[in-house]
């Protein structure tokens, strides 16, 4: 489990006690996908003080095997091709219960002494400050969907077509098993492990943390189930719609504002729907910016296409209670506290991201009072439903690009750094679509994302 570690001094004595002899320096790159290296106990002194050099390409490098973006900051391409230079958050320092005697510390980048301002943890954490410097902490967690299939045959390791079925929850009891009793261990407090929809489709919902501990253990999330499949002979992957005509998978985005010391709720009062001003002009805030933060939260082309009429994915910026259909789904818990799922999110999204854009825009609404529309009675999907002029969202990279592009509020939050490299990605994959669709290849998608996601 994770530890609060108040020095280094402390972390390896804690290491040594733990019996760890490797540790694993990690972090998500812009597409969320894991990125390590191993360094031998022997060194975690010198690597966690001097730093660790780590080539910054991974927020410049697209996965095609033509090379690198045109993003000459970061990428291979630059004429003197630095490193960065990597230091460890030492409190997310947990063990690894299915690797022998070894641990994981969480990094993140610098460049001439400076945050790599790019990286997706340093662009989540920066929103979170700025949060904090209005006076408000967030309380999150993630709903992870994804496919477990046959390793070699790609096959789905359960059957049929029926959602939180006993039968399925356990189709591999040692999976399951294993993923209940060793992902608690790496510090994911399971809450809930379900079958989904579709044939071999599972979720896992983990506890809320406050901060950038949320999307920590998304990552952890993650990167614990895919690793654990393959010990079963599995793959899991979070790729958002691998088959056409499929479910999609989500990453549902549960959140909450409370005080800066994590004491108090601030999402209701007495106004005549419970809901408080401040949650009212974060509700306005992210509707305002839906278009331009999905392409952060549908981050893929293979994304972008769930956001279609009665797929359990919105179609428009709309919110409402309890109400699937919409993009924000207001609701309680059991202890009564309300929150908000932001159902904008798709299974191959990248947690930083969807944390920081949720924030970026839920804050621009907080400075200037913004109030949200009607909510939604009824189905969101039939337009009598929604009010006049709610925006629809994309549903192609083009037009999430150009939403992202025109929205100076989103783009400035999230850094300009950021944008360029993520834009760069998204540019990249257009082109890949095209190529694939010249060639008449239309698994081109699955080939690209459903392993690495």
């Amino acid at each position: 489990m994770a530890v609060k570690i108040e020095n280094v001094e402390q972390l390896m004595s804690k290491m040594k006690a733990d019996d760890v002899k490797f540790i694993r320096f990690e972090l998500g790159d812009m597409y969320g996908v894991s990125r390590s290296k191993i360094i031998p106990i022997s060194h975690f002194m010198e690597k966690a003080t001097r730093g660790l050099k780590f080539n910054p390409g991974y927020l410049g490098w697209d996965y095609r095997k033509d090379g690198s973006l045109p993003i000459p900051k970061y990428t291979f391409i630059a004429g003197s091709r630095p490193d960065a230079v990597m230091f460890p958050d030492l409190d997310t320092y947990i063990t690894i219960p299915w690797l022998k005697n070894t641990g994981r510390i969480l990094i993140e980048p610098t460049l001439d002494s400076e945050p790599l301002t790019a990286h997706p943890r340093i662009v989540a954490r920066r929103q979170i400050d700025s949060l904090r410097e209005l006076g408000y902490s967030l309380l999150s967690a993630y709903e992870h969907e994804f496919f477990v299939v046959d390793k070699d045959t790609h096959e789905p390791y359960t059957k049929g077509n029926i959602s939180r079925s006993t039968l399925r929850n356990y189709g591999d009891p040692e999976f399951t098993h294993q993923i209940l009793t060793d992902l608690p261990e790496v510090g994911v407090d399971i809450e809930v492990f379900e079958s989904e929809y579709e044939a071999g489709q599972v979720e896992i919902v983990h506890k809320p943390s406050f901060g950038i501990k949320a999307a920590d253990t998304s990552h952890t999330c993650r990167i614990s189930v895919k690793e654990i499949a393959l010990e079963h002979g599995y793959i899991a992957s979070f790729m958002t719609q691998p088959w056409p005509g499929t479910e999609a998978s989500g990453l549902h985005f549960n959140h909450s504002l409370w005080d800066v010391q994590g004491q108090n709720s601030k999402m209701m009062d007495n106004s005549s729907n419970g809901l408080s001003k401040v949650a009212r002009n974060w509700i306005a805030g992210i509707l305002t910016h839906a278009p331009a933060i999905s392409v952060l939260m549908a981050p893929t082309s293979n994304c972008l296409k769930r956001y279609e009429p009665y797929s359990c994915a919105p179609t428009a910026a709309t919110w409402g209670f309890d109400n699937r259909t919409t993009a924000l789904r207001v609701t309680q818990n059991t202890n009564g506290n309300m929150y908000i799922e932001n159902r904008l999110s798709s299974g191959a999204a990248n947690p930083y991201l969807v944390l920081a854009a949720t924030v970026a825009a839920g804050i621009d609404g907080i400075k200037h009072e913004m109030e949200p529309p009607e909510n939604v009675k009824g189905n969101a999907y039939e337009f009598e439903n929604i009010p006049a002029k709610t925006a629809m969202l994309p549903t192609d990279m083009k037009t999430a690009l150009e939403h992202l592009s025109n929205d100076n509020v989103i783009r400035e939050a999230l850094g300009e750094d950021f944008y360029q490299c993520y834009t760069g990605f998204k540019l990249s994959e257009i082109l890949m679509e095209q190529e694939a669709k010249e060639k008449g290849n239309t698994n081109w998608e699955r080939e690209f994302l459903f392993e690495r996601m």
